[in-house]
């Protein structure tokens, strides 16, 4: 059997919701035992969160918890008793990493800030995400990935010309800023490794996101100009280099796109020969880049009509045989049914869950050819691993085990 990566090493997750869950889960994946610190008076929200398996919520069906929180182990503690607060710092005492992402202040306040975890044990490798970090005037404001998505600037460089910004998607910098924090956490287990010493880590999603900004910066500093300015963002239309046509083009059925990409005059007339030469493509307004940039709305039109009624993989298809840059949009759905890149790569796994039945998973990513990932468990049942944990890992016995159930540690 091959050995994980981080086989050996524990976790303790006290980390919630989308970013220190997302960090966690790459952790889990190659091996480390993450095991999650739930309270079930104040439940994580995502495992509540869409979608839902089944009709009614439970704690346990909701899938985007499902796909977050794979490979780990849960535990109810109730911190807030006195015997949970002393089981957790037992828990500590014999973990290799803290991971949470509450808001700064947070675990000083419970007696657990850095200098608190050294006390309990020296080595230990503290990793904290937040949306501005643990200093710094800013440092108490509450914030998610939208937020300092928002305030990193990248919500005002998205969008369409004309509108306002519509920003990147659901959440974009928690799950970026739980792969920075992942990988920080794996440096820092190799630089104890080397040297005997544990480390914090203060992993700000706001300074993630100004990471990804560098161009709009560059543009200003260097050309004096404002990113936010007349054709910008351009959406789906190249404008370094400006080329045409390059956009997205509807298709047959319900919300279906083809993306269309012509960088040179060769390749438009490879386009024209493959649209059957319609009398429009041979205007003189279209013979050159530049004339096709000036009528580019008018072109536009013209691709969309001929793409709409078309099927769009076999559109692809077609214009890529013809020499045409063209891909379909995917959705979701296509990746799992319709990619034969994916499934040729053995991307897609199946897990059973105790409430969800037989689920589907993605793969392990990256694939390390002689330690790679491995998908082992789905999500764990609220508490699912409790009085397992305690015997195993701190060495309570039944009586004891039993003793704190009754006095509402484990809830």
């Amino acid at each position: 059997m091959v050995k994980l990566p981080l086989q050996g090493i524990r976790v303790c997750d006290l980390t919630w919701i989308i970013a220190g869950p997302t960090a966690t889960r790459v952790l889990a994946d190659f091996g480390a035992d993450v095991i999650r610190v739930e309270h079930g008076q104040a439940v994580d929200a995502i495992r509540l969160g869409r979608p839902i398996v089944g009709e009614t919520p439970t704690l346990n069906n909701s899938g985007f918890f499902n796909y977050i929180n794979r490979n780990k182990r849960s535990i109810l503690l109730n911190v807030r008793h006195p015997d949970g607060y002393g089981l957790l710092r037992q828990l500590i005492a014999v973990s290799d990493v803290v991971v949470e992402n509450f808001s700064s202040g947070v675990m000083e306040s419970w007696g657990l800030g850095y200098d608190d975890l050294r006390e309990i044990r020296e080595d230990i490798i503290y990793c904290s995400v937040s949306g501005f970090g643990h200093s710094g005037r800013d440092r108490e404001y509450t914030t998610w990935g939208p937020t300092a998505q928002a305030l990193s600037g990248l919500t005002m460089m998205s969008g369409l010309p004309g509108i306002q910004p519509a920003g990147w998607g659901y959440s974009y910098m928690d799950h970026t800023a739980g792969y920075y924090a992942a990988s920080a956490i794996m440096m820092a287990l190799y630089h104890r490794k080397l040297t005997g010493e544990g480390q914090q880590i203060d992993m700000a999603q706001v300074e993630a996101g100004i990471v990804l900004t560098g161009p709009a910066f560059l543009d200003a500093m260097v050309n004096g100009r404002s990113w936010r300015r007349e054709g910008l963002p351009p959406g789906n239309r190249a404008w370094q280099p400006e080329v045409a046509p390059h956009n997205t083009y509807p298709c047959a059925g319900e919300d279906r796109w083809l993306a269309l990409a012509v960088m040179n005059d060769a390749e438009w007339q490879a386009l024209v020969r493959a649209m059957d030469e319609p009398d429009w493509a041979t205007d003189k307004c279209f013979a050159t880049n530049a004339g096709r940039l000036e009528h580019q709305d008018e072109l536009d039109t013209h691709i969309a009509d001929w793409t709409r009624p078309q099927e769009d993989y076999a559109l692809m298809t077609l214009l890529q045989a013809a020499g045409v840059r063209a891909g379909v949009v995917q959705k979701a759905s296509d990746r799992f049914e319709r990619d034969p890149q994916l499934a040729s790569r053995g991307w897609w796994h199946h897990l059973p869950h105790a409430e969800l039945g037989n689920c589907e998973y993605d793969g392990v990513a990256p694939r390390l050819s002689g330690t790679p990932g491995e998908l082992r468990t789905g999500s764990p049942l609220l508490g699912e691993h409790t009085h397992e944990v305690m015997r195993e890992i701190l060495g309570l016995d039944d009586e004891a085990i039993a003793s704190n159930e009754a006095a509402g540690v484990f809830m």
